[in-house]
């Protein structure tokens, strides 16, 4: 197994560099800005990028997925549902990307936007058994995403809430990579370390702990911070050209 964390900082965001370096097989997800540090990453490491996948149509910056994968030669994924074009690789929920001896397990986990997916990695030269989840802005550490940048913020929070109810099906164990640390506005009560576990978060994060829908309902629509700027006219630019 291969991972490089790349945190940012204009915007604020994550993103990750995955793989199997015996097979030569990598993905990228969530690339922001200059598509050559990935690229860099995946020859000095021996990798191909073989996917490029975006866990949503992000309304907080411009995506760098559909440059990086055509520079890459790389498929460019999302869920299956999402309304972009152009053409994209479109991914279910259940499915499981190949890379090498590393897998990555698609969930459809919506409610911060309707296409959000999470990612379940597993490195079958170690064990079948997931051992990390990459969670993009459903579940961040410290918080969750907020929820009425695609809905209504009531809408999304219900949404969001069963989506919630998937990761803590989760191990404890098992390792939680966000998508946005503290500085986003994607979040309100984001921490500074980019990474967690399921279990911890399940114990000290206040909007995940929440076990009830409408307790949590509540508590998403009590403080919605103002929205990013320019956050429709991005979401709509990532869509693609025709919804622009």
């Amino acid at each position: 197994m291969i991972l490089r964390q790349f945190l940012h900082a204009d915007p604020v965001a994550l993103s990750y560099l995955l793989g199997c370096g015996g097979k030569a097989a990598a993905a990228v997800v969530d690339p922001v800005g200059d598509v050559a540090p990935y690229l860099h990453v995946a020859a000095d490491t021996g990798m191909r990028i073989l996917y490029v996948i975006d866990t949503h149509i992000h309304a907080d910056h411009l995506s760098a997925g559909r440059r990086l994968a055509e520079a890459a030669g790389a498929k460019y994924a999302l869920w299956a549902g999402a309304e972009a074009t152009p053409a994209f690789h479109g991914v279910r929920d259940g499915d499981v990307l190949e890379l090498g001896n590393v897998t990555v397990k698609t969930l459809h986990t919506p409610g911060h936007t309707p296409e959000h997916l999470s990612l379940v990695v597993a490195d079958r030269t170690r064990t079948a058994e997931p051992w990390f989840v990459l969670t993009g802005h459903t579940l961040m550490v410290g918080d969750v995403g907020r929820t009425e940048l695609a809905s209504s913020a009531e809408d999304g929070a219900r949404i969001l809430f069963a989506s919630l109810q998937r990761l803590k099906s989760l191990p404890d164990h098992l390792e939680v990579l966000p998508g946005a640390f503290s500085g986003s506005v994607c979040g309100r009560r984001l921490s500074g370390k980019p990474s967690s576990t399921i279990g911890f978060e399940r114990r000290h994060n206040a909007a995940f702990r929440i076990e009830d829908e409408a307790e949590f309902v509540r508590f998403m629509v009590a403080e919605i911070p103002p929205p990013p700027p320019r956050a429709a006219e991005l979401r709509a630019l990532n869509l693609g050209p025709a919804r622009a």
